[in-house]
């Protein structure tokens, strides 16, 4: 067992949309990234994720509608949901739980996929 720092753990890296693995717990990563500017659209076919914002604000793009979260709020995105997380005002520090088999870009493939996780 170990404990970790967030503002340590956040101050190892500064790119965006590269989650690191933090920990594991059960069958599940444990996910620290910075987000910058907006994503694109996606879902997980299979995994449900949740994003824990530590600073910054994030808007959760939804098709429904926008969720706006801040500092200490959290959301679950059902497996299947088309989402687009986006920080277009400032850097977004966030907290990911999710199954080990989650691709961070889901169901699209392109230049912000990371198949091999560093470990922080």
């Amino acid at each position: 067992m170990y404990k970790i720092n967030l503002g340590e753990a956040f101050g190892r890296f500064s790119d965006h949309w590269s989650p690191k693995i933090a920990g594991e717990l059960n069958d599940s990563f444990v996910k620290l990234a910075k987000f910058s500017g907006q994503f694109h659209w996606h879902h997980h076919e299979h995994e449900d994720e949740l994003f824990l914002v530590v600073s910054g604000r994030l808007p959760m793009g939804l098709r429904t509608g926008d969720i706006d979260l801040d500092a200490g709020e959290f959301i679950i995105v059902p497996k299947g949901i088309e989402h687009r997380p986006e920080a277009l005002t400032d850097e977004c520090s966030v907290i990911l739980l999710e199954p080990k088999s989650a691709l961070n870009t889901g169901n699209v493939t392109n230049e912000r996929t990371v198949r091999d996780l560093e470990r922080l």
